[in-house]
C-alpha cells in the first residue's frame, strides 16, 4: 500500500511537469517565429541587418524586444520591476501639487485690479495682525485695529436668522457709539456654535478691553470661515498680544490680507476731501468672495476716516451707502450668518474744529459723496473677486414702479443661473433676461419692455429689434465688463445691481472649501 501511494504521490508531480511543458510550448510557439527571426543564424542575421537598413526602426525595435524576453526572462522582470517603482512616484507627484496649489494659494481673479492702492496712515489708528493657525497654515488670520479714544463708531450687520455670535456683540456694542478695538479672525465664522461661540467672544472682548485699556462696550468682534466649528478662544486671545506688539499705523496691507478666506486678492480703497481747510482721509478695506448677497453679503468691512461725526450721524451715513453699494450687489444670492460693516470716525484731522451733527450740515456734501463712493469701490471689488468670475456684470433696471421695484427685478436678473451661465459662455441669449424679468414677481409691460446689451438695442416693445444684428453684442460678451440694460415700462423707478458669471469655478471653489 505504501509502495502505491508513493507512485501515486511520483504521478502528480510528472502531471504538474506535463501540465507546465505544454504551456511553455504554447508560449514557446507565440514567441519563435519572432524568435527565430532574431536568433537566425548569423549569416541571416547580416541579411536581417541589411534590410533594418531599409526598413529602419520597427524591426529593430521587434527584435530588441525578443531578445529581451528570450535570452534573460529574469531580467525582463528586474526591469519591469525598477520601471514600476520609478512610475509611482510619477504619479503621485502631479496629484499632490494641484491639491496644495488649491487650498494654499488660488489663481487670482482675471477681475483683480491692474494695481493695488497704497492707504495713507491714519494718526492714532494702529493695525496689528498675526498668524495663529486657526485655519490657514503660513499667514496671518488675526486683525487688530486700535483707535483713539473719542472714536465714534456705526455700523450695519446681517439681516441672517442665524447670525453669528460676533455679530450679536457687535449689534449690542454699536448702540454705546464708541469704539476703541476691533479683533478680527479668518478661517472660522464662529457661527452656529451655541453657547461655546458665546463664551469665545466674550472671552476675546475681555482679552481685548485689556489690551486696549477700554470698556467692553467699546470693543468689536468679527468672524469669518466655516460655520458650525467651535472656535477655540486661545488663539485668538494670543493673537491680539502679537498683533498689538507689531500694530502700526501703515500696516493697511497686512490688514486687509488677514480677513482673507477664499478672496483671490485683498480689497483696499481711499479717498481724501476737505472740510473746513483740513484734509480728512478715509481708508476702507473687505473681505468677500462667495455666499455674497443683499444685506449685506458674506462679506466684512471696516472703514475708518479722521474727520469728527457725532455717532449718531454717522450711523445714517453708513446705512445709506451700504444701501446704494454693498446691499446692490450678488454672487451667489446667498446671505452670510457674518456680515458686518463698520465705520470709525476718530475726529484727529479736525482738532478744533466742529464737529459734524446733522445731516444737512454743507460740509457734509463732499464727505458724504466720498464715502458713498469709497464703500462702492469695495463692493464692487468683492464682486469682481467672485468664486470663478470671469466676468463682471452692471444690470440697469428703469421704468419700474419704484426703486425697490427696479432693484428686485435687477437682483432677480443678477442672480439668474440661466443668466449668468450664459454670459459665462459668452452667449447673447437675451431671451433669459426676459425670463427673469417675468419671474420678478414685479409690474412690467411685456409689450412695452426693451432690452440693451453692450449699448446695443436687442429687444423693443417686446420683441426683438427688427433686422438685428447680434455681431457688436457677440463682440461685447466676450469682454470682461458686462453692461445690460432693461426699461420694464411701467414707471420712472430706477436702480442699479452688480454680480458676475457662474462657472464651473464656482462649483469646484465651494466643493473643496472645508478641506
Amino acid at each position: 500500500m505504501k509502495s502505491k501511494k508513493k507512485a501515486t504521490a511520483k504521478k502528480a508531480p510528472a502531471k504538474k511537469i506535463v501540465a507546465k511543458k505544454p504551456a511553455a510550448k504554447k508560449a514557446a510557439a507565440k514567441k519563435k517565429p519572432a524568435a527565430k527571426k532574431a536568433s537566425a543564424k548569423k549569416p541571416v542575421a547580416k541579411k536581417a541587418s541589411a534590410k533594418k537598413a531599409a526598413v529602419k526602426k520597427p524591426a529593430a525595435k521587434k527584435a530588441t524586444a525578443q531578445k529581451a524576453v528570450a535570452k534573460k526572462k529574469p531580467a525582463a522582470k528586474k526591469v519591469v520591476a525598477k520601471k514600476a517603482p520609478a512610475k509611482k512616484p510619477a504619479i503621485k507627484k502631479p496629484s499632490k501639487k494641484p491639491a496644495k496649489a488649491k487650498k494654499s494659494v488660488s489663481p487670482v481673479s482675471p477681475l483683480a485690479p491692474k494695481k493695488f492702492v497704497k492707504l495713507p496712515g491714519l494718526e492714532g489708528v494702529d493695525l496689528g495682525t498675526a498668524a495663529t493657525g486657526i485655519k490657514y497654515k503660513g499667514r496671518d488670520d488675526v486683525l487688530v485695529i486700535r483707535l483713539p479714544e473719542g472714536t465714534t463708531a456705526a455700523g450695519v450687520f446681517t439681516t441672517s436668522k442665524t447670525a453669528s455670535a460676533p455679530v450679536d456683540l457687535c449689534r449690542a456694542n454699536v448702540k454705546s457709539g464708541s469704539g476703541r478695538i476691533v479683533v478680527v479672525n479668518s478661517g472660522n465664522s464662529n457661527a452656529f456654535t451655541g453657547k461655546a461661540g458665546v463664551a469665545t467672544v466674550e472671552a476675546t472682548v475681555e482679552a481685548a478691553a485689556r489690551a486696549a485699556g477700554a470698556r467692553t462696550s467699546e470693543v468689536f468682534v468679527a468672524s469669518t470661515g466655516v460655520i458650525g466649528q467651535v472656535l477655540d478662544p486661545r488663539p485668538v486671545i494670543d493673537g491680539i498680544g502679537t498683533a498689538l506688539f507689531d500694530a502700526d499705523e501703515g500696516n493697511w496691507d497686512k490688514a486687509a490680507r488677514a480677513i482673507m478666506t477664499t478672496d483671490t486678492y485683498r480689497k483696499l480703497a481711499t479717498r481724501s476731501v476737505e472740510i473746513d481747510g483740513a484734509k480728512v482721509t478715509i481708508n476702507g478695506i473687505a473681505k468677500g468672495s462667495g455666499m455674497i448677497a443683499p444685506d449685506l453679503a458674506t462679506m466684512l468691512a471696516f472703514v475708518v476716516t479722521d474727520a469728527a461725526i457725532a455717532a449718531p450721524l454717522l450711523q445714517s451715513l453708513i446705512a445709506s451707502g451700504a444701501d446704494k453699494s454693498f446691499n446692490a450687489t450678488t454672487v451667489d444670492s446667498d446671505t452670510s450668518t457674518s456680515d458686518t460693516l463698520m465705520l470709525f470716525a476718530t475726529g484727529t484731522a479736525m482738532r478744533g474744529k466742529t464737529s459734524l451733527t446733522s445731516v444737512v450740515d454743507p460740509r457734509l456734501v463732499a464727505f458724504r459723496a466720498a464715502l458713498d463712493d469709497l464703500l462702492l469701490d469695495l463692493a464692487q471689488q468683492v464682486v469682481r473677486d467672485g468664486e470663478g468670475a470671469t466676468k463682471f456684470i452692471s444690470v440697469a433696471v428703469s421704468g419700474a414702479e419704484s426703486v425697490k421695484a427696479a432693484r428686485a427685478i435687477g437682483l432677480v436678473i443678477a442672480n439668474s443661473p440661466l443668466v449668468k451661465t450664459a454670459i459665462a459662455g459668452e452667449d447673447a441669449n437675451w431671451g433669459r433676461i426676459v425670463m427673469a424679468v417675468g419671474k420678478s414677481g414685479e409690474a412690467a409691460d411685456r409689450d412695452r419692455l426693451a432690452i440693451r446689451i453692450g449699448g446695443v438695442d436687442v429687444a423693443r416693445d417686446g420683441q426683438a429689434v427688427p433686422g438685428f444684428d447680434e455681431t457688436p453684442v457677440a463682440r461685447h460678451m466676450k469682454g470682461s465688463d458686462i453692461n445690460i440694460e432693461v426699461d420694464v415700462g411701467v414707471g420712472s423707478g430706477a436702480a442699479t445691481v452688480w454680480t458676475c458669471d457662474l462657472t464651473h469655478g464656482y462649483i469646484s471653489i465651494n466643493a473643496d472649501y472645508r478641506s
